[in-house]
């Protein structure tokens, strides 16, 4: 008899054993002792029974299973608790493995991180064709790496030159990428799941001793395979063998580095090591568990661990909010267009609204290109088209739950816009401006009921910034604000609640660094130095190439804008590059010059500044300015702070944010960086209130 909390098992008519994986008190299924343990039951019973295969699948609507719960790691004492523990889900996976009868995963929703190493335990893989279906070991992205067979089972599966790719993005894939990547053996709708799961099991059964062990590809061999099949095996073992894995060490090592600084985040070099010395033998399973449990305790893991539970904070609540069926756009240029693409992509009726059918095409075309790379499957990229509707007359502003506007930045344009959508949208709709900078409190100064009035500002390129700043004005309603998060939530973002001050939080502390490029360029610093300098603190770009990347014209705007209310003064370099029309990528010429969007090298200026103090110059006018947006009450503490920065601009986030940056160096040691900045440079560098 086993004693099962967390999963369900019965043996069908059929004669196949089904374990359903339904975690107790948990809206998502999680991996710990306790789960693993029952699982370790259900595979002793089925070995002993008359069962002729097992399917493991979830009970659970939020997906498969979610991976590790991080928690029980973060509870032990001592890393050898924590190898414990890690041995165990190798020990268990193991026996799933060796099982001598079919074993499948029914694969649906969300299959990450220890989930995915169970479903690679298994024989067989079946995904649902749904375009929630995402799997992927993202344990990258904490600091880590699998360590539950992950980094040995998927090269032995499809390959090293495909696998490592993935683990060391900690990418997700979707059911079709799984499917062309042969990591799942069929990729079906959701009404056939069953019956195709039942038929692999009863198949694979009758063929009795042909199963036998998984072959060293990872799944099993037999009598007859199509010749390419035979070919692709035989090159992902090569792929694995001691000298081809160097050659493709070495290799991976570079392609990582032009995009990376590795020693920012020691997984990578841990996981590439440990698959170069061990490969995908019996022997590594040791190695793994060793490396991943010597990475808990690192500050990058640390960080990194700690930005997930933020990611898991933003995303909590919101559960009694009727989700939005359809949402209208007004605005159909970069920001609105992509913004009616994105709610279209996730699953809702969108109607886009612009003064000519000439302003919309552009955006229906953008939105198709997203569509055909995000969904692949035909019917799937037809319905988001389907739902995705151009409206010239605004005939959708009467319908919709969502009303969303992303015009140019202009008040008055905006204080109009509004005024003629609070006579036509239903009295429960929610009104809200996508404006990066302007005051809500000024563009509903002309609304009858202004507390209807919210912000959510979205982030260029829509499709790949997760943060969006969910802004309340002085009169927000609070009803119509938990409405506007549960909506970022919906589509798959990250909500943001900020206080209504120019610029808000993300756009308030990124403006100075940015500034302080343009001033670090008056002075005659390199722009390729300026933006290196930045690259090897940790940002994925320099601010040079992200200004030009954002449009200049808008980074004049909003600096504009700011200096209106804060002060300071707007660098002249940057005033003289819109002037002349060079506004970044989109006209070409900025700072750099691009070639169908690649920025040209070329050396430039003759300053010879140290990369150590233009860092400093540039991170330390953002954490004062973050110090500022905490004292004013911008956001609800310095771990929301860290997050925004973090999730919508890419502070390094090795190093969690600016606020925990500042701790990691210490009070004092930052007091004493700027009275010296303070200086050398001016008053901009005058310590805040919360460094004295």
């Amino acid at each position: 008899m086993m004693n099962l909390q967390h999963w369900h098992y019965e043996v069908d008519a059929k004669k196949i054993a089904w374990a359903i994986f339904d975690k107790k008190e948990s809206s998502v299924n999680t991996l710990d002792h306790d789960t693993l343990s029952e699982l370790a039951q259900i595979i002793e019973t089925t070995e002993s029974n008359d069962a002729m295969g097992l399917v493991i699948r979830s009970g659970k609507k939020s997906g498969f299973i979610a991976g590790a719960d991080i928690t029980k790691f973060q509870e032990c004492k001592n890393p050898d608790e924590g190898l414990k523990l890690v041995l165990y889900g190798q020990e268990v996976f193991a026996c799933l493995e060796k099982l001598k009868k079919p074993t499948l995963a029914l694969i649906e929703g969300v299959c990450m991180g220890g989930g995915f190493e169970l479903a690679l335990a298994c024989r067989y893989r079946i995904a649902s064709d749904d375009e929630a279906v995402s799997m992927g070991l993202p344990e990258i992205k904490l600091g880590i790496h699998p360590g539950w067979g992950g980094s040995i089972r998927l090269p032995r599966l499809i390959g090293a030159l495909q696998a490592l790719p993935i683990i060391l993005s900690g990418k997700s894939l979707s059911a079709y990428q799984a499917g062309q990547s042969k990591i799942v053996d069929y990729v079906l709708p959701k009404r056939e799941l069953e019956n195709a799961a039942c038929a692999v099991i009863l198949q694979r059964a009758s063929e009795g001793s042909l199963l036998g062990h998984p072959s060293p590809s990872g799944t099993p061999a037999r009598r007859s395979e199509p010749s390419l099949t035979l070919i692709r095996r035989q090159f992902n073992r090569l792929s694995n063998m001691s000298g081809v894995r160097t050659l493709i060490a070495n290799f991976t090592r570079k392609q990582i580095a032009k995009k990376t600084v590795m020693s920012h985040y020691p997984a990578l070099e841990a996981l590439i090591s440990q698959w170069e010395k061990h490969g995908v033998s019996e022997e590594a399973y040791a190695y793994e568990a060793a490396s991943l449990v010597s990475l808990f305790p690192t500050e990058t893991s640390q960080n990194l661990i700690r930005l997930f539970f933020l990611q898991t904070r933003m995303k909590s609540g919101f559960k009694d909010i009727a989700p939005v069926q359809h949402v209208h756009v007004i605005g159909a240029g970069t920001m609105g267009g992509d913004i009616a693409a994105w709610c279209a992509l996730s699953g809702i009726k969108v109607t886009l609204q612009d003064r000519e059918a000439t302003y919309i095409a552009p955006a229906i075309v953008r939105a198709q290109t997203l569509f055909n790379k995000k969904l692949k499957l035909k019917h799937l990229v037809q319905a988001a088209n389907d739902r995705l509707i151009p409206d010239i007359a605004g005939n959708g502003i009467c319908h919709a739950d969502v009303i969303i506007e992303a015009i140019y930045e202009n008040l008055e344009a905006k204080q109009a816009v509004f005024k003629d959508i609070e006579k036509r949208a239903k009295p429960t709709a929610v009104l809200a401006t996508n404006t990066s900078s302007i005051a809500l409190d000024e563009i509903n100064a002309v609304l009858a009921n202004p507390s209807r009035l919210v912000g959510i500002h979205f982030f260029n390129p829509v499709s790949m910034m997760q943060l969006v700043e969910v802004v309340r004005g002085e009169k927000a309603n609070e009803t119509v604000l938990n409405q506007a998060m549960a909506f970022v939530k919906q589509i798959k973002r990250l909500p943001l609640p900020v206080k209504s001050r120019p610029g808000f939080l993300v756009n308030r502390i990124l403006m100075p660094y940015l500034m302080e490029s343009m001033l670090l360029l008056e002075e005659g610093v390199p722009m390729e130095k300026i933006d290196d300098a930045a690259v090897q603190f940790g940002m994925p770009m320099g601010p040079v190439e992200l200004a030009d990347t954002v449009g200049l014209d808008i980074c004049l705007s909003v600096a504009q804008e700011l200096t209106k209310y804060f002060g300071g003064e707007v660098p002249k370099t940057l005033i003289a590059k819109v002037a002349q029309k060079q506004l970044g990528k989109k006209t070409s010429k900025g700072f750099y010059t691009y070639h169908n969007g690649k920025k040209e090298k070329k050396v430039s200026g003759t300053n010879s500044l140290s990369s150590e103090i233009i860092a400093d110059r540039l991170i330390y006018r953002m954490i004062n300015e973050s110090a500022k947006c905490l004292s004013e009450g911008i956001v609800a503490d310095a771990d929301m702070l860290d997050a925004g920065m973090v999730f919508g601009t890419g502070f390094a986030p090795f190093r969690g944010g600016p606020m925990q940056y500042v701790k990691t160096v210490g009070i004092e040691q930052v007091r004493a960086r700027f009275k010296a900045l303070q200086e050398q440079y001016g008053e901009r560098f005058a310590a805040e209130a919360y460094f004295i």
